[in-house]
């Protein structure tokens, strides 16, 4: 875990006032250790991305927020996805394999 301080010194060219903001917008929610914001990897990683939206690909911020729930939806579907594979190569009944696929086959 990092403090926001340790964030902005680590990521090279991310701005305090930014993150900050992306913070309030609910963009990137870091964890509470006491009144401190703290940053797991994953939350690092979240910075990272929307940095490169926004500064490298020049997204607009209103448009921030748009982008980062279709892929946090495109992420929980392929996370989704796995788990059934899974499901089905540790040896689901043959019916429920092929209903799933099914399913998965018409829409």
């Amino acid at each position: 875990m990092m403090t926001l301080q340790a964030v902005v010194v680590t990521v090279a060219g991310l701005d305090r006032a930014e993150v900050e903001g992306w913070i309030a917008q609910d963009l990137v929610r870091p964890a509470q250790d006491g009144e401190a914001e703290v940053f797991h990897n994953i939350d690092v990683a979240r910075l990272h991305l929307i940095q490169g939206l926004r500064h490298d690909l020049r997204l607009e911020e209103d448009a921030l927020p748009v982008v980062l729930r279709l892929m946090d939806q495109l992420y929980d579907a392929r996370r989704r996805l796995r788990r059934l594979r899974d499901a089905v190569e540790r040896g689901a009944a043959p019916d429920a394999r092929d209903a799933a696929l099914r399913v998965l086959l018409e829409g």
